[in-house]
């Protein structure tokens, strides 16, 4: 089996005795037991069961020792033993320990016994070698054993020190069972170590240590097998080390080695298919290699950098007639510059990046403007209700740009309100109607001036701003570009972002306006800035003289009515799911839709049924209500939201009283409308069941949510028309109670009880002492009731108290209004007394 062995010592043929064997395995010097020798360098003594019954204990936690097979242990906290075994050493006589195994845990420990945490079973071992360690009460030995014994009693602890019982083999008789079993193990231990190199190994080691394995002592043979499986701890302790049975003890061992053997064959399967799996994935890397290195050969294809150059020059070309000469000759330079860079190197990666942006931005590339006052005037009325300043600038820039030819111009706009009336939102429809490019950023909070100017190229990651992304986004150069909450400007550590917006947003600097990741000039000549705010008090001064300011006051009843009914309402009931009526107001364009509805409608009165329409509608006076008493703010927002919360509040009470959806698909023969063409099924129908048929309204703009970073983008229709609501398949509505009609009266189960009461105090005129004021609030305005009372016998002379939390405008309005009465009354009292002299002279004469 070893190759550095003779194979007379491994043949079954071999006729060698026991005491050969004993020879072999424990030294030329050594005599065997039976025989009576006395030499001082003997390794076994004579008769070990009479000399050893007292020996120290060597613990270890895994894989017991086994007769015949080396093994290192490290003995600790038990300097009495190292002391005895060092002496002996000293004195060339042999040193003997008793090696017993540590119990695994869950089983079970005898707490009286010291020695309790240990199996019952161990191995007379001598000490073959010991190396002292850095404290003298551990050493590391190296132990071979010697034959079976079994723990008797303690004799002393910590430091372990126990009576042993030497055991021997049961006796046993070698028939040819037993011959058979032994050749199988021999066999199978054959085939192990070819199967595995580390057997292989360890199985030299225990040669070069051993001297020889007599293979027809069975008993040996199997303990030195067992010690080469990888069999658990405790199999190895109750099946071999405790079986002095040696016919039970080889079947054990035989199984043991077969499960051995059908181990290694699953991991040389596994190692097989792994290896099989990298070799091909090593041949494919090889032949794509090749492949590349022959297309390269042949000028089919072309490596890395190449490709890029090559891709770089393509993108080039197509934009280079429109470019400015100065960024032709950037963008020649960085590509020379580039092909002579290794890929691995950090310049290339900016450099790189770096043309990637010249090559992508639209340098003279423009959007065809549509100069049309009708169009213009189609696409912002449909969007968007009122708003008329902003539409008449609007239409004055469509109109200027025809007279020049269609030739097409920047400007900046400043649109100024109140949150909610559309600022935001109306930057879309301006830019549909006038055919260019949209981009909106927002610089609420903006600190860093980076976000305008863009970062320096030295730094890591370094971007261009926000100008140049979207030209980048937009590819042109002449884009709608909205910047939002201008007047909620930042400013901190990096910079202030308002001088840097001074060249953005003037018309004479623009046309050069530099980024710093550039570093070339931009023309902005031709966009079309737009920003929006709140107050014009936090914009600074020379930013604020840049800038055309149009001032959006807000919206009025009537206005916000108009709103309601054509965006607001239609987007909130379809958004709850509700079919709705839009309170009788007539729209632009829906006539033929409004015919068609009434033929629906004679036909629905002629099968006794209703359509869908007539479920939920909100009356004039409701919607009156709830504009005066609930939503007084200058925009429409909050009444976008009290409109969707009356449409789920009528969605639940639909839903309460029966109302389900029914597809469409499952509801045969029946029209939208609920018309059966056969009068035979209508018959079958339940008279107390009504299919109603929703679609989700298509026709209205949807509402556009506000951005959680603008606060002045308005959630109402006219600041959200330019989204639809994406139509879906048709549904039909079952529903049999009665219709739900939402009026002046029922508003506060919609919506709670109004937050503002009426301002009208009096029936008619005001009495005396009591003048109307007027506050400015963030609602837009409120009316005062402003009552002076006079203190009947007051020792104050001309004293007045005002209360309330009054500002500086009504302190002064009391003080002239006190001094104008005080006139007043002087002047009356002057003109009363002069009649009273006249009188009395008059009665005198």
């Amino acid at each position: 089996v070893g190759r550095n062995q003779p194979l007379r010592r491994f043949s079954t043929k071999d006729e060698k005795t026991e005491s050969n064997f004993l020879q072999e395995l424990y030294g030329k010097n050594e005599k065997v037991e039976n025989k009576n020798a006395t030499s001082e360098n003997v390794l076994a003594p004579n008769n070990p069961e009479r000399l050893y019954r007292k020996v120290h204990v060597a613990e270890i936690a895994r894989k017991p020792l086994l007769p015949g097979v080396f093994c290192a242990v490290l003995l600790e906290k038990n300097e009495k033993a190292i002391k005895e075994i060092v002496e002996l050493k000293k004195q060339g006589a042999q040193a003997y320990l008793g090696v017993f195994m540590k119990k695994a845990e869950g089983e079970a420990i005898d707490p009286t016994d010291p020695a309790g945490h240990l199996y019952e079973y161990g191995t007379f071992a001598q000490v073959h070698t010991i190396v002292a360690m850095d404290t003298p009460d551990s050493a590391q030995l190296l132990l071979l054993g010697h034959r079976r014994i079994r723990r008797v009693s303690t004799v002393s602890s910590p430091q372990l020190e126990v009576n042993i019982e030497h055991l021997k083999d049961e006796p046993y008789k070698m028939d040819d069972a037993l011959k058979a079993t032994n050749m199988e193990i021999v066999s199978t231990l054959r085939e192990l170590l070819q199967l595995n190199v580390l057997y292989g190994e360890q199985f030299r080691t225990l040669l070069s240590l051993t001297g020889s394995i007599d293979l027809h002592d069975i008993s040996r043979l199997t303990d030195v097998a067992a010690n080469l499986t990888s069999a658990d701890d405790s199999v190895l302790q109750t099946k071999v080390l405790q079986q002095l049975n040696v016919t039970q003890r080889a079947r054990d061992v035989l199984l043991l080695l077969k499960k051995e053997i059908e181990l290694c064959r699953l991991q040389a399967d596994i190692r097989e298919q792994v290896e099989s799996k990298i070799q091909r994935e090593q041949r494919r890397l090889l032949l794509m290699e090749q492949l590349k290195s022959i297309k390269k050969e042949l000028g089919l294809e072309k490596d890395d950098k190449s490709a890029l150059i090559q891709r770089f020059n393509e993108k080039w070309s197509q934009r280079s007639v429109t470019a400015p000469e100065e960024v032709c000759r950037t963008v020649s330079a960085e590509l020379e510059k580039l092909s002579g860079l290794e890929t691995s190197s950090p310049e290339f990666n900016v450099t790189r990046t770096y043309l990637e942006w010249l090559t992508s931005l639209p340098w003279g590339i423009t959007t065809p403007e549509k100069f049309d006052l009708d169009h213009a005037k189609q696409v912002l009325d449909s969007d968007h209700y009122g708003l008329e300043d902003v539409k008449e600038r609007i239409f004055e820039f469509v109109a200027v740009g025809q007279l020049k030819g269609g030739k097409g111009q920047g400007k900046i706009l400043c649109l100024v309100g109140p949150p909610g009336v559309g600022k935001t939102s109306i930057g879309k429809s301006i830019a549909a109607a006038l055919n260019r490019k949209y981009f909106r950023f927002s610089v609420g909070g903006l600190s860093d001036v980076a976000e305008i100017k863009g970062h320096r190229r030295t730094y890591v990651g370094a971007m261009p701003g926000k100008v140049v992304q979207c030209l980048k986004s937009t590819q042109s150069s002449n884009p709608f570009i909205l910047i939002d909450e201008i007047d909620k400007l930042g400013r901190g550590h990096s910079g202030d972002p308002a001088s840097a917006l001074l060249e953005l947003l003037d018309p004479e600097q623009n046309s050069g306006f530099l980024d710093h990741y550039l570093d070339l000039p931009l023309d902005l000549s031709n966009a079309l800035f737009v920003c929006t705010a709140n107050q014009l008090d936090s914009i600074p001064g020379p930013l604020l003289d840049r800038m055309e300011v149009i001032r959006l006051s807000g919206y009025a009843a009537d206005e916000k009515r108009a709103i309601a009914r054509r965006y607001l309402e239609p987007a909130a009931a379809a958004e709850a799911g509700v079919p709705t009526v839009r309170g009788g107001m007539e729209i632009e364009g829906k006539k033929e839709e409004e015919k068609e509805k009434e033929k629906e409608k004679e036909m629905v009165e002629k099968n006794n049924t209703r359509t869908a329409e007539n479920i939920v509608q909100l009356t004039d006076d409701a919607l009156d209500a709830l504009i005066n008493e609930y939503c007084r703010e200058a925009g429409v927002r909050n009444l976008k939201k009290h409109l969707d919360k009356v449409y789920r509040k009528a969605a639940l009470k639909l839903v309460k009283q029966g109302a389900k959806v029914v597809d469409g698909e499952k509801v045969v023969g029946e029209k939208v409308g609920g018309v059966e063409e056969d009068k035979e099924k209508e018959k079958e129908k339940k008279t107390d069941e009504l299919l109603l048929s929703s679609e989700t309204v298509t026709d209205a703009p949807a509402v556009e949510a506000a951005t959680p970073s603008s606060s002045s983008s308005s959630s109402s229709s006219s600041s959200s028309s330019s989204s639809a609501t994406t139509p879906t398949t048709p549904t039909h509505l079952e529903y049999a109670g009665e219709p739900l009609i939402i009026t002046q009266g029922n508003l506060k189960d919609f919506v709670g009880y109004p937050p503002f009461a009426t301002d009208h105090f009096y029936e008619s005129s005001t009495p005396a002492g009591v003048v109307m004021g007027l506050a400015w609030t963030p609602m837009g305005g409120a009316t005062l009731y402003v009552e002076a009372a006079r203190v009947e016998d007051s020792d104050s002379k001309g004293l007045v108290t005002t209360t309330g939390q009054l500002g500086d405008v009504f302190r002064e309005s009391t003080q002239i209004a006190m001094t104008y009465a005080r006139a007043f009354l002087a002047r009356m009292k002057r003109r009363r007394g002069e009649e009273e002299g006249r009188r009395g002279g008059e009665t005198g004469r």
